[in-house]
């Protein structure tokens, strides 16, 4: 026993430290065994069905290391004896410990929120829902963090909370007017999502950029152009740009510009224009109220120009594609049929020879 008493230093005895370094030690292998414990739970088949429960059991299962290592550590400091102002700052201390790992905990069961929000959004037709989705979950962790530096300051100040907050308003301002481009873009972003000019997935044309939008967020906005390159443009800019969403227009216009040779007779001219409205009438995809038209349009510098328009009523413009190559294949065989001549840039020079 005589060891046990030993003294080490102003007081401290090994015995003491021992004791701390059990309740230390234990706690934190309790802790352990009780993370691989609700993360086995969370794994069995009887629970698959059950996600909700099994993201619940795999938030909860990271705060309990640091909630366990806290908890030993409490106990094993409770066999020294300390002075006043070191029993201040080890409360201290520990308040912040504890702090942490309440707003630990809180951080990560808002997975479970998020969880819960991504879920009923999936079911939805808009997209919107989606993009706001990750947005909620990062607002409740910076709102989680904000609260757990607060509450450290009241410590570490031994303030009311109410002063502290006043001097964030302070300070506030401070980095508002340093800070006027990001606030810019925060609040640009409530814009998109209230006006929801597009939604993610959707393609659209802005400032130049033609592509796919992947993600929005509280700062910017990015877009995979069609040659495969990520650009970002922040929300602030976004919100007062014209954007075109090419995704939600509900058909492609198609303006076809024929040129047949000028020693085509009348008639042939009008068996061109037959052919042209016999092959768009009722096409694929066609709408009643956006019937085809077909007519004479002019005389050109080389060439009798007809002029065909029609409306293909999908978004997919593979299909559109594929459907005006079926239109070209088969009226350049049609013409050639029929023995329409197409035009092409040509020049007639008369030469004027004087008598000698």
């Amino acid at each position: 026993m005589k060891f046990w008493n030993t003294e080490i230093w102003s007081g401290v005895t090994w015995g003491q430290v021992i004791i701390l370094l059990i309740w230390v030690l234990g706690a934190m292998l309790a802790g352990k065994a009780v993370q691989l414990a609700l993360v086995s739970i969370g794994k069995r088949k009887h629970l698959e069905e059950k996600k909700t429960l099994q993201v619940l059991l795999k938030s909860l299962s990271r705060p309990v290391p640091i909630l366990s290592f806290t908890f030993g550590l409490n106990m094993g400091l409770k066999v020294f004896e300390f002075s006043d102002s070191v029993q201040g700052m080890v409360d201290d201390v520990f308040g912040i410990l504890f702090t942490f790992c309440v707003a630990f905990f809180v951080y990560s069961v808002i997975d479970v929120l998020d969880y819960a929000i991504t879920h009923v959004t999936a079911k939805t037709h808009s997209k919107m829902d989606d993009m706001m989705a990750p947005m909620v979950r990062k607002s409740l962790r910076v709102v989680v963090v904000t609260l757990a530096l607060v509450q450290v300051a009241q410590i570490l100040s031994d303030k009311p909370i109410t002063s502290i907050l006043a001097g964030l308003g302070v300070g506030g301002l401070a980095v508002a007017l340093a800070a006027q481009e990001t606030i810019k873009n925060f609040f640009g972003s409530l814009v998109i999502f209230a006006d929801k000019p597009f939604e993610l997935g959707e393609r659209i044309v802005v400032s130049g950029q033609d592509g796919v939008v992947e993600e929005v967020g509280f700062r910017s906005t990015r877009i995979r152009t069609l040659s495969g390159h990520l650009v970002t443009i922040p929300n602030g800019e976004l919100a007062n740009q014209t954007i075109e969403n090419i995704g939600k227009r509900p058909y492609i216009k198609r303006v076809m510009d024929i040129g047949i040779t000028y020693n085509t007779p009348p008639e042939k001219v009008q068996q061109a224009i037959d052919i042209l409205k016999e092959l768009l009438d009722n096409h694929e995809c066609m709408n009643q109220n956006f019937p085809p038209r077909a007519f004479f349009a002019g005389f050109g510098n080389f060439s009798l120009n007809l002029q065909a328009i029609y409306w293909y009523h999908s978004a997919n413009y593979m299909d559109y594609l594929a459907f005006s190559e079926m239109i070209n294949m088969e009226l350049l065989k049609r013409y050639n049929e029929a023995g329409i001549k197409f035009a092409f840039p040509t020049q007639t020079l008369y030469v004027n020879q004087e008598d000698k």
